[in-house]
């Protein structure tokens, strides 16, 4: 019966990966076309999202206690997420109105499948370390063809800050805070 229910649960974990990638690859592919980049952002960041749909709120470290520090959480990964960038320029820029949009929609859909739903079918399976591992394997992956390979070791960092934040905490609020905060200001 528990190998049963470990099989389903891989076979969910899987179906769940290759929808994740096949959006994200799909945005990055769409969003290299002229004048598409836009709406491949919006739509992927809502795609994505749909990933979560009949989860309950709790099991994605979505519930509603403690929200003010979990406000403060996402602020403080915001900031750990910018160091590299404030490191290497002293001036932020700034994102047109319709990008920043577009930044946000995407940052949300990717916490919400990546260190949402992504994560809570691989703790299921595994627990933790493969929640952890797999939701920052799979985040790397999804980025390949967005951006330079030199940057996938900062991208794979991210990831597993985010995730780490999302066990040690069991709150996916903060990540989405601390990911958009990152996402507006590089």
């Amino acid at each position: 019966m528990i190998a049963r229910v470990r099989a389903q649960g891989a076979v969910r974990a899987g179906i769940l990966s290759l929808f994740i990638l096949l959006v994200e690859w799909s945005r990055a592919v769409i969003g290299q076309q002229p004048r598409l980049g836009l709406a491949a952002l919006l739509v992927g960041g809502a795609a994505l999202a749909a990933s979560v749909l009949g989860w309950p709120a709790e099991r994605l470290g979505l519930g509603t206690s403690r929200f003010g520090l979990r406000i403060l959480g996402g602020i403080a990964l915001g900031a750990v997420l910018l160091l590299p960038a404030a490191a290497r320029s002293s001036a932020i820029p700034l994102l047109p109105a319709g990008l920043a949009v577009a930044a946000v929609a995407v940052s949300i859909g990717e916490e919400l499948a990546f260190r949402g739903a992504l994560y809570a079918v691989l703790g299921e399976i595994g627990g933790a370390p493969l929640a952890i591992v797999g939701s920052t394997f799979l985040w790397t992956l999804a980025h390949v063809l967005s951006h330079p390979p030199e940057f996938l070791p900062v991208v794979a960092a991210a990831g597993l800050l985010l995730a780490l934040w999302r066990w040690a905490c069991k709150d996916l609020v903060a990540p989405i805070l601390g990911h958009v905060v990152a996402d507006l200001a590089l």
